[in-house]
């Protein structure tokens, strides 16, 4: 499965973007904003291309996607959420969009979710 995310709209506290699945669109996402300096808990993750696995958060209590060899991050995974209040650092994917927030987030993940379960492996790429 290759998963791909264009980050489309800065916005004032995070990025809009889009995550296609094998090429074909399957929902919007949010992330905080991007920077040079790193700032703990409150900047977007490098682009690149990334394996993922999916294994127990202790955090989240349950299985989610985590993204592995991430530089200067650890525990970056693919969750539900609304704003930049809900990420540090994390992928936030929803239905529907406006100025930094994504809504519809719990059925956009279930959704994605039981795709990437299905997968053999996983990547995924931010632009």
């Amino acid at each position: 499965m290759k998963i791909d995310i264009k980050r489309l709209h800065k916005c004032e506290h995070s990025v809009i973007g889009e995550l296609t699945v094998d090429g074909v669109w399957e929902c919007y996402t949010l992330e905080d904003l991007e920077r040079d300096v790193k700032i703990k808990g409150e900047t977007a993750i490098p682009k690149g291309t990334y394996k993922v696995i999916i294994n127990q958060s202790n955090r989240f209590k349950r299985l989610l996607p985590l993204l592995l060899d991430v530089p200067e991050f650890e525990g970056v995974r693919i969750h539900s959420g609304n704003t930049n209040h809900d990420t540090e650092g994390c992928i936030l994917v929803g239905r529907t969009r406006s100025n930094d927030f994504i809504g519809q987030s719990r059925k956009a993940f279930d959704k994605l979710f039981e795709k990437m379960k299905k997968a053999k492996d996983i990547t995924l790429t931010i632009r």
